[in-house]
C-alpha cells in the first residue's frame, strides 16, 4: 500500500495516518491555542494529551463550553466494544473523560457495545461478546470515574431504554447514508446497519433523565466520527442538541508510528493484564528512530518522530512536561541509547500496570455501583 493511503473507519485502522488530511476530509475543527485557553480557564493544568496535541480535534467543543459558562452544565458520553483484553491504547480516552469528569463534575455514561462486537467480530456467541464487556469494564472503572456521576451500561441489558429512541433514529437514516458513511455493501448483516441508530441514543439520555435538552460531549478516537456525523444530522430533529467531539489520535503500535495497537496482533499492544515479564519483552522488541550503531547514534543522534517508544512517552508515561523534553533532547542528541530508553520505560509502564492492576481488583466489589439494567 503506498504510503499515502490510509483507512479510518470505526471499525478498521490502517496505515500511516494523515491526521491533517482526515480533519479535512471528515470536517472537524482543530483545537486551537485559543481553545485550550478556555479550556484551562476552567481546569487550572491542561492534560498531557491536549498539551500535546494528541486531542486534537472537535467538533463544537466552543459551544459546549460557552453553555457550561451560562451555568448550563454539559454530560459526557463514551464507549467500548468489547472485542478482547482492553491494551493501553484503549485506556486513552478513558483516562481522558475521567480527568474531564473530575474538572468538570460532569455526568458520564459509558456504552458497553456487546451487541455490535456479536454483529461484527467472530464471537461464537453473544454471551462471549457479553463477558468480554465485564472484564472491561472492571478496567474502565480503574481509569478513575466517580461512582455518583458514572452510568456504565451494556446495550444487550438497557435496551428497553436505548430502543424506543434507537427506531426513532432509524427511521431517520437511509440505506444509501448508511452505505455512504460506512461503506456497507450487500455482504453486512442487517444488524451491522441497524447498529449505528443504538450508537446514537447515549448522546441523548441525560436530557432524557433530565426531563430538558443537556448539552453532550464526545471524547473519542476519530475513527469513531462517522457514527456522530450521522447522529448530529439528526439530532435536532428528534429534539435534541446536536452532540460535541473531541477527538484523540489514536496510540500507534510497538512495531512503528504506522501500525495501530491492535489487540488481534497481541505483539504490538500492552494488554492492561500483561504481567511485568510479558510488558517488558514487547517493550525490548519495540521499533525505536535509533540508528544502525551505537557510534552513529552518539554522533548522529535518532529520531523520536518515528519512534514507537517515544510514542509510549508522549500519550501515558511522561506527563511532566520538563521529564517530556528531556527525553526528546537526549535522544535527538545522541546522549541517550535506545536499550537504555526502552529500559527507563519499562519502568513506567510496570509501575503503571501494577497500579492499575490494584484499582483493577478492587473494582470488582464496585461494579454495582456503577453499572445500570433495566
Amino acid at each position: 500500500m503506498p504510503e499515502e493511503d490510509f483507512v479510518v473507519t470505526p471499525w478498521e485502522v490502517r496505515g500511516k495516518v494523515d491526521y491533517d488530511r482526515l480533519v479535512q476530509q471528515f470536517g472537524t475543527e482543530r483545537i486551537d491555542a485559543p481553545l485550550l485557553k478556555r479550556i484551562q480557564k476552567h481546569t487550572e493544568e491542561l492534560h498531557p494529551l491536549l498539551k500535546r496535541g494528541l486531542y486534537f480535534s472537535h467538533r463544537d467543543l466552543n459551544w459546549v463550553l460557552d453553555e457550561y459558562e451560562k451555568g448550563r452544565p454539559f454530560s459526557l458520553y463514551t464507549g467500548r466494544g468489547p472485542s478482547s483484553a482492553m491494551h493501553l491504547g484503549h485506556m486513552i480516552p478513558f483516562l481522558f473523560t475521567a480527568w474531564l469528569q473530575k474538572h468538570f463534575k460532569a455526568k458520564v455514561w459509558i456504552q458497553i457495545t456487546d451487541d455490535e462486537k456479536f454483529l461484527f467480530r467472530d464471537f461464537d456467541t453473544l454471551e462471549d461478546a457479553t463477558r468480554v464487556g465485564y472484564d472491561n469494564v472492571l478496567d474502565i472503572i480503574a481509569a478513575g470515574f466517580d461512582p455518583k456521576l458514572t452510568r456504565i451500561f451494556f446495550d444487550t441489558e438497557y435496551i428497553r431504554h436505548l430502543y424506543p429512541l434507537a427506531v426513532r433514529v432509524a427511521k431517520k437514516v437511509t440505506l444509501s447514508t448508511a452505505k455512504a458513511v460506512f461503506g456497507f455493501d450487500a455482504s453486512n448483516n442487517i444488524g451491522q446497519i441497524f447498529y449505528t441508530a443504538l450508537q446514537t441514543v447515549p448522546c441523548f439520555l441525560e436530557s432524557i433523565e433530565q426531563g430538558r435538552n443537556v448539552p453532550c460531549l464526545i471524547p473519542c478516537g476519530i475513527d469513531q466520527d462517522p457514527h456522530f456525523r450521522v447522529t448530529r444530522d439528526l439530532a435536532e430533529s428528534l429534539g435534541y442538541y446536536k452532540p460535541a467531539l473531541i477527538h484523540n489520535k489514536m496510540m500507534p503500535g510497538l512495531k512503528g508510528l504506522d501500525s495501530k495497537m491492535s489487540s488481534s496482533h497481541p505483539d504490538t499492544a500492552i494488554f492492561m493484564t500483561d504481567t511485568p515479564k510479558v510488558a517488558g519483552a514487547k517493550l525490548r522488541d519495540a521499533f525505536t528512530g535509533g540508528r544502525a550503531t551505537v557510534e552513529e547514534q552518539r554522533r548522529l543522534g535518532a529520531n523520536p518522530d518515528i519512534c514507537s517508544v517515544f510514542a509510549y512517552y508522549t500519550y501515558l508515561f511522561a506527563p511532566e512536561d520538563p521529564y517530556w523534553k528531556r527525553v526528546e533532547t537526549e535522544c535527538r542528541g545522541g546522549i541517550r541509547m535506545c536499550g537504555e530508553c526502552k529500559l527507563e520505560l519499562g519502568g513506567h509502564v510496570m509501575e503503571f500496570l501494577k497500579e492499575h492492576q490494584l484499582r483493577r481488583e478492587k473494582a470488582t466489589g464496585q461494579l454495582e455501583k456503577f453499572l445500570v439494567r433495566d
